[in-house]
């Protein structure tokens, strides 16, 4: 039986069907899903990822949370000897016993600590995949990304730090190649995953990454992710554009076109209180910064994405995948098979962005998922964002 505590996943279900299964949801939704939000959930920080995978990994017993951390230090000291794996990628006069200290309090890391702990805690690609897309809210392994690619294959083939250092120096010190590259960097996500499955071993590996280098300063933006926005943002501002039209006050009939980022915003974050200035009013004044920090859809941010200039995340798609659900209610009336089907259509378009699957312990996500359960998902969504930012 687990030990109380680390089941992340099972933890945030009970909270979820807690408020869900209650007799009263379908009338007090938004409220039970805020008490539930207030009361229970909590976004869970790095360093708990960190030693509840120490705390299995070396078969520690006891409660894992009351483990002192200098035990955790000396399993990290030691793992990163045996596993000849440094304290930095790069040369660093700081030692491990401070950054592992640093590693074990914090709520979240850059993406490069988790690839070296990947080596020197001898972690599998499953292992790495997890940390980034659970611990860090981050897609999984870039396979655009020709260091993250070394490391996937020195996890792959369990090699240790020392293989991986000489074929990173042999990557750097390789050529560019002489391919057009205009048309591989239009492959999406998945592509790039299959292709480098032909890699069986440093020959193949170091022929591939000679393709990734003729062009150093090609964006890896994920295109995959790109296809999947644009499919769900038009989807969106159909939705909002028949919004529109059966105002009976409307002057004039709109189409897809004419519906800007602005006019998304406005529905999507209808409930989210505006300054002054007529901007949405920053997450950290709602009580729910925690849980909603970096999740709103906002137009600027939107904007962004389309100019390219900013990385597509998992919360637009799965937002946005959310909106148009909301606006098609009687394509699933039922329900429950309507969270059924938006979960598969999330976890398909997440996975084959190497984003990883819905994670109901990721406290927006849970959000989310309860809001779909609800008689009317959009206005439960936005009832719960209201009261986030009321004055107790």
């Amino acid at each position: 039986m687990m030990n109380d505590g680390l089941d992340f996943t099972g933890s945030a279900l009970d909270l979820m069907y807690g408020a869900v299964d209650d007799a009263y949801f379908r009338d007090r939704d938004a409220e039970l899903i805020y008490k539930a939000l207030e009361n229970g959930m909590k976004a869970i920080p790095f360093y708990k990822y960190l030693k509840r995978y120490i705390y299995r990994k070396a078969e520690l017993e006891g409660d894992y949370n009351l483990i002192p951390i200098k035990d955790y230090q000396l399993i990290i000291r030691e793992a990163f000897a045996d596993n000849n794996t440094p304290p930095s990628f790069v040369p660093t006069s700081a030692k491990l016993s401070a950054l592992s200290k640093n590693w074990l309090s914090q709520q979240t890391v850059k993406r490069g600590v988790v690839f070296l702990l990947g080596f020197g805690l001898n972690m599998s690609v499953d292992d790495v995949n997890d940390f980034l897309t659970k611990a860090l809210r981050e897609p999984g392994i870039n396979f655009k990304d020709p260091f993250e690619i070394i490391c996937w294959y020195c996890y792959k083939n369990h090699y240790n730090y020392l293989k991986f250092e000489k074929l990173w120096q042999a990557y750097q010190d390789m050529p560019a190649g002489m391919l057009d590259m205009s048309a591989i960097y239009l492959d999406r996500t998945v592509g790039f995953r299959q292709s480098a499955g032909a890699v069986h071993d440093d020959a193949s590996l170091l022929a591939h990454l000679s393709r990734l280098k003729t062009d150093n300063n090609r964006s890896k933006l994920s295109v995959t992710a790109r296809l999947h926005f644009d499919r769900l943002y038009d989807a969106a501002r159909d939705a909002v554009a028949e919004i529109h039209n059966s105002d009976e006050e409307s002057t004039r009939t709109v189409t897809r076109e004419d519906i800007t980022p602005s006019d998304i915003e406005h529905v999507i974050c209808a409930a989210i209180p505006l300054d002054r200035h007529g901007n949405l009013m920053p997450v950290k004044l709602s009580k729910f910064n925690e849980h909603f920090h970096g999740k709103k859809f906002s137009r600027q941010h939107v904007s962004e994405i389309l100019a390219g200039e900013a990385e597509i995340e998992r919360f637009d798609l799965i937002t946005l995948n959310f909106f148009v659900y909301s606006q098609n209610l009687d394509e699933h009336p039922d329900r429950k098979n309507r969270y059924i089907s938006f979960v598969d259509s999330t976890n398909d378009m997440l996975y084959s962005c190497g984003m990883g699957e819905l994670y109901v312990a990721n406290p927006y996500e849970c959000f989310i998922l309860m809001c779909i359960l609800a008689e009317d998902p959009l206005g439960t969504y936005a009832d719960v964002w209201e009261m986030s930012y009321e004055k107790e």
